[in-house]
């Protein structure tokens, strides 16, 4: 039987996700591709945590 439930998603969820830092047009050091690594990984982290809990809110699988 099919329900008509209209399922409540987080508004967090309906961000976008950040885009990948950009990078100068140098050269870069070791301690600022570190730096930048690091911001994209949290970015993509936070990104998950949101698709995450949207599937959660919808009932489907991560």
């Amino acid at each position: 039987m099919l329900t008509d439930a209209k399922k409540t998603v987080p508004a967090e969820v309906e961000k976008p996700c950040a885009d990948p830092t950009t990078l100068p047009d140098r050269a870069i050091s070791a301690a600022e591709a570190t730096t930048l690594w690091g911001a994209d990984r949290s970015a993509l982290r936070v990104c998950e945590q949101r698709r995450a809990a949207a599937v959660k809110a919808i009932g489907g699988a991560p």
